[in-house]
Parts: C-alpha cells; sequence; structure tokens
C-alpha cells in the first residue's frame, strides 16, 4: 500500500499546493515518518485484516476519481492512509478499534479523526460497498506494485 500511494504522492507533487478538496486532510508539515512505516505502524497497532488496506486504497482512488481537483501530497497522504483503512476496517472486519486509539496510533487527536472520518465519508457520498470484483482487481494491482518495488535478493554465494 505504502508503495502506491507513494507513486500518488510523486505523480501530484507539481501540482500539489492547492490540495482540492482533501486539504481538510492537510498537515502543517509532512510527518517525520516515512509512509512505508507509518502503515506498518497501523497495521503493527490496529490488528486490522490486510483486506482493510486494500479496500483503504480503493476510497483514496476514490476519492481522487470523484474529485479530480484533489491531490494526494506528503501532508495529507498519512491523514487519508490512516482514515480510510480505519473505515474499511468498521466496515470490513468484525472487531475493531474506535476512533481514539486509530488517532492515537495515527497520531492526531480523536477530534480530529472524528472530523477525518466524517469528512471521507461525506467526499465519497457514503458510498463505502467494494464489490468481490473490485477487491480482486485492487489486490492484484497492489501485489504487483510490492513485487515491482520489491529489492531482488542477492546473488548466491558460490
Amino acid at each position: 500500500l505504502s508503495t502506491a500511494l507513494q507513486k500518488l504522492v510523486n505523480r501530484s507533487e507539481p501540482l500539489s499546493a492547492g490540495g482540492g478538496r482533501l486539504s481538510v486532510f492537510h498537515g502543517v508539515r509532512a510527518p517525520a515518518i516515512a509512509l512505508e512505516n507509518y502503515i506498518e505502524r497501523i497495521y503493527k497497532y490496529t490488528s486490522c485484516s490486510p483486506s482493510c488496506f486494500v479496500v483503504g486504497f480503493v476510497y483514496i482512488d476514490r476519492l481522487l476519481h470523484k474529485h479530480p481537483d484533489s491531490v494526494v501530497s506528503p501532508l495529507n497522504v498519512h491523514r487519508l492512509a490512516v482514515t480510510s483503512v480505519m473505515v474499511a476496517a468498521k466496515i470490513l472486519d468484525d472487531v475493531h478499534y474506535n476512533n481514539g486509539f486509530y488517532a492515537r496510533v495515527g497520531g492526531v487527536s480523536k477530534e480530529e479523526m472524528n472530523r477525518l472520518e466524517l469528512e471521507l465519508l461525506f467526499l465519497l457520498d457514503f458510498h463505502v460497498y467494494v464489490s468481490s470484483t473490485v477487491f480482486e482487481a485492487y489486490s492484484l494491482y497492489l501485489e504487483k506494485e510490492m513485487l515491482r518495488n520489491q529489492t531482488p535478493p542477492p546473488p548466491p554465494l558460490l
């Protein structure tokens, strides 16, 4: 997921001045934690299913298609990630943590997490259902991204 999100950030970098409708997710400055470490942190502490990361990416992609004037930038990608994964966990997982817990994991206040969740849901027009076909397509895409960006193993020692 972090690789795919980083590609979105890199592609949007020249356009990221305004941020469009996603500006509510903007921080004052980019977090010090690398995106890959941030995603790993969410996975480690929330124990949400891996499916939540796929569906979270679907939500972010839907946002960008629904609001083409919006961009994913270093100022908003972390908040978008934690919010979309949290909403996905509430939809997919039988047991999930509350907003306060996700806020602590994500490094935002509980009030901000509540506001970000509402904003995400309204930006998506509450369209949070993901069909199995869409889920499978995004899973394959994320797997390909992961494989494409893996460091090849060292050659065997002779």
